[in-house]
């Protein structure tokens, strides 16, 4: 019996470990990948971001950690007022999604 307990709580354990795929990073977290050159500067980023979507503004932003890739996540808003939801891949500022938000 504490065979299949244990062999149960392990196979729960695994199939919840596979659930939590991103995380968001902290501040300090992504000033420090910022330094060591892991990701692109903020500024960078954003110039890309908004490159898209010529004279739009930096709404929002967030860096996460998905599958072991760094992924900056970026909201904007055009001179027509429309959101843009943008994804780029943090190491290289390509643009990964782009969507208008509803």
């Amino acid at each position: 019996m504490k065979k299949l307990t244990s062999l149960f709580a392990f196979a729960v354990l695994a199939a919840s470990a596979g659930m939590v795929q991103a995380r968001d990073l902290g501040p300090d977290e992504a000033l420090r990948l910022r330094d060591a050159g892991t990701i692109q500067s903020f500024e960078k980023l954003n110039a890309a971001a908004i490159a898209r979507h010529p004279g739009a503004t930096v709404k929002e932003s967030e860096l996460e950690e998905e599958y072991g890739r760094y992924i900056y996540q970026v909201e904007l808003r055009d001179p027509q007022s429309a959101q843009w939801d943008l994804e780029l891949d943090a190491t290289n500022g390509q643009i990964l999604k782009d969507h208008q938000d509803d």
